[in-house]
């Protein structure tokens, strides 16, 4: 059933039929966001997009700078937003965009150096407070300290696949874990994972789970089943296929993932990288640095000669990683991890697929397209890593109000996690949740204390001032919450 069809109270794994936190539907007027920003964003590409559309819906009054007239006519057909047709280099553009007007810009590009001039245009003739960049060149590092060395101030530098080889690293050695997220510094944390025929949660209630005796302090915070999201209740039903999301505390998890069946954490010793790209390369250098065994496997003669001078104990191959005969012959059934990291997302899930069926413990599948998403995890390839969602990820947080910790955003944009303190002030701070009416389409995941204690709250709990919250939404339903626990009362 849809989150938005849904009516029961969701219900905590170790709580039995007590009503967890409850948020039933919003019947009064919630205004959203307290404030409008003027947002220039520099790049109209599929991330640019992607932000825009997420800055719009929230209520922001956005421009997209875009060179290319075709995708400027699609931007306009599809947002809410000003679209100024030019090169996001050039100074008499962006001056026609309003760069003296906006308080932000965000430069997105596909080109590294169009979004550092961006940056510098901004700091040099318009009054932007805050500027963001993404830069994909592996010099990422000596770049950052180079223009603070020179006095260009940057806010946010995104270094997507840095970013996203952090991710991998968190999951490298969990079997069936497909993303494991921090809050609260490491205190609460989140899992997902596929619900496979013959688990022991298949076909089995959040009630009977619950009685069953789960850790305590966890939750099932979302589940995505087809291309439904649904903020889960004590009569929903785990069925095979299903994808879910998992909350514990940083002291429970490994009793939760045992609970939910999932196999203990194994040591990695042998690690297949296809793809020669700049993220496959970076992974082979972290996982060398750890002792671990690793091949990879590249189509290019010459990409492997000048990835061999990078690397230092990483074996490179010519080959094809699509390639069944390829992938036999590096004994992909004895490694521990396999991670798909090119640039074309039909080969990633063609060779996940691959040595998922061949053996391969771990695999983890790099998707650049948003539709690709979720067609990658009804195929059980449930480790996915989306670069454009990470960068998205990182620029809300900068955007939305300064008490917004982190945001994490899953599948196709549908729901997030947000990570929040809670201010003086607001409607609900004080209150127990069972008495509050937020929406219906949300939970709260977790309570961090200002002394440290973590709560994985019923519905009697309370916020207090200084509280970290962390709740899971649909993405319509983020900006009333954000509103609700940030809006101080006039």
């Amino acid at each position: 059933m849809p989150p938005s069809a849904s009516t029961t109270t969701p219900t905590r794994l170790d709580q039995g039929a007590e009503p967890a936190t409850a948020l039933a539907g919003e019947t009064h007027d919630v205004a959203g966001h307290s404030s409008c920003h003027r947002i220039l964003i520099a790049g109209g590409g599929q991330t640019g997009r992607l932000i825009a559309s997420r800055l719009v819906r929230e209520g922001h009054d956005v421009t997209i700078v875009e060179a290319d007239a075709k995708r400027c006519a699609e931007l306009e057909m599809a947002l809410d937003a000003k679209v100024v047709c030019g090169d996001t280099a050039s100074l008499r553009v962006l001056r026609a965009a309003g760069m003296h007007d906006a308080e932000m810009l965000i430069a997105v590009t596909d080109s590294d150096q169009s979004n550092v001039l961006a940056c510098v245009a901004a700091q040099a003739s318009s009054n932007i407070r805050v500027k963001a960049a993404r830069l994909r060149t592996h010099e990422v590092d000596e770049w950052s300290e180079l223009l603070e060395r020179v006095g260009l101030r940057i806010d946010l530098m995104i270094h997507p696949e840095t970013e996203a080889m952090e991710r991998i690293n968190r999951i490298l050695h969990l079997p069936g874990v497909s993303d494991v997220v921090d809050f609260a510094a490491g205190r609460v944390k989140l899992f997902g994972m596929n619900v496979e025929q013959g688990n022991r949660i298949a076909n089995r209630t959040v009630i009977d789970l619950d009685q069953a005796q789960p850790p305590t302090n966890c939750l099932i915070a979302l589940i995505f089943r087809g291309q439904s999201v649904i903020v889960p209740h004590g009569a929903e039903r785990l069925l095979p296929g299903d994808h879910i999301l998992v909350v514990a505390t940083d002291a429970n998890i490994d009793a939760t993932m045992r609970f939910m069946g999932i196999e203990p954490r194994k040591e990695v010793r042998r690690v297949l990288i296809v793809g020669g790209k700049q993220i496959g390369i970076l992974a082979a250098k972290v996982l060398e640095r750890k002792n671990i065994r690793v091949k990879l496997i590249e189509p290019d003669a010459r990409r492997c000669e000048e990835i061999a001078e990078l690397v230092t104990k990483t074996v490179v191959i010519q080959g094809d990683g699509t390639d069944q005969a390829t992938l036999e012959e590096e004994n992909i059934e004895d490694v521990d991890a396999f991670l798909a990291l090119t640039d074309h997302d039909e080969d990633n899930i063609i060779a996940s697929l691959l040595a998922r069926r061949l053996g391969a413990r771990k695999v983890v599948t790099l998707v650049n397209r948003l539709g690709y998403l979720s067609m990658a995890q009804r195929l059980g390839l449930n480790a996915t890593m989306s670069p454009r969602l990470i960068t998205v990820d990182r620029v809300l947080r900068y955007v939305r109000k300064g008490e917004v910790l982190s945001v994490t955003t899953f599948r196709e944009e549908e729901a997030e996690a947000i990570e929040l303190v809670a201010e003086a002030g607001t409607r609900y701070v004080g209150k127990q949740l069972n008495s509050v009416r937020l929406p219906r389409e949300a939970i709260v995941g977790a309570i961090v204390r200002s002394d440290g204690s973590v709560i994985v709250p019923r519905g009697d709990a309370t916020i207090e001032v200084g509280d970290r919250v962390i709740f899971f939404a649909l993405a319509s339903a983020v900006p009333k919450l954000e509103s609700a626990f940030l809006t101080r009362r006039k």
